[in-house]
């Protein structure tokens, strides 16, 4: 079982800047591909970025391509989501999820149930 804790969450203004944080608790944290969803109210959960193992490759949604960055730190067990230039409609709940099985397509890394475990994600309110 892995368990995985977001941090970094919070209000910022509209063009700011804020950086998401998720820890695993494993020692084979390398292994498994990571991803970042959010939700907002009355929404469903949307894909937004995606690494894989080694960190060689990265995925984006559209609507966050340019502005946010995925990365990670196998030594830290930690993925990150560097989110610049914030609008209000990224406010969200932003969760970070962990896929046992490793791919190479976009389109199983921006499916929820390509991943095996999750996070309770943290909330990110953007304020205009």
């Amino acid at each position: 079982q892995v368990q995985l804790v977001e941090s970094g969450g919070g209000l910022v203004l509209t063009g700011g800047s804020l950086r998401l944080s998720c820890t695993a608790s494993t020692l084979t944290f390398s292994l498994y591909d990571m991803g970042w969803f959010r939700q907002a109210p009355g929404k469903e959960r949307e894909f937004v970025a995606a690494i894989g193992w080694s960190g060689g490759n990265t995925y984006y949604a559209d609507s966050v391509k340019g502005r946010f960055t995925i990365s990670r730190d196998n030594a830290r067990n930690t993925v990150y989501l560097q989110m610049n230039n914030v609008k209000p409609e990224d406010t969200a709940v932003y969760s970070c999820a962990a896929a046992v099985r490793r791919s190479n397509y976009y389109s199983d890394y921006a499916r929820s149930a390509h991943y095996n475990y999750w996070g309770q994600g943290t909330q990110v309110t953007v304020s205009s």
